[in-house]
């Protein structure tokens, strides 16, 4: 099993860069523990740790937004992954955006960049 260096980090959490694996598009950033690593390499999908809900979480479990592995680099210190992916549904971010980096800083204020795929409500609840 490959393993990363989750000792660095004070909440043995590293973070995962997710890009399409076909146009190289950054749609997210988010963290790993080792749990979730394993669970990724296992199962082929993404799994995260959710620092908000301080649990597992496989990506699209409520939305059905999965994220499939296509391709997984690690830094040379490995305590950083970029997960390249095949976003499904088309929208990685909860707020129903395809990318969760859908503004750009436009003088003191942040301007829309993206149209949004779904609706976050409807989802959600």
């Amino acid at each position: 099993m490959i393993e990363l260096n989750f000792s660095k980090s004070d909440d043995k959490l590293l973070p995962a860069i997710v890009q399409d694996h076909l146009t190289g598009e950054i749609l997210m950033l988010a963290y790993i523990n080792e749990q979730s690593w394993h669970m990724t390499l296992a199962t082929g999908k993404a799994h995260y740790w959710s620092r908000s809900r301080n649990k597992l979480w496989l990506k699209g479990e409520s939305s059905g937004h999965v994220q499939l592995i296509r391709e997984i680099l690690v830094d040379c210190d490995e305590d950083t992954v970029v997960f390249k992916v095949e976003q499904l549904g088309g929208a990685a971010c909860h707020k129903g955006y395809r990318s969760c980096f859908f503004r750009r800083v436009d003088g003191d204020s942040l301007a829309l960049t993206a149209e949004p795929v779904f609706d976050p409500g409807k989802v959600y609840g």
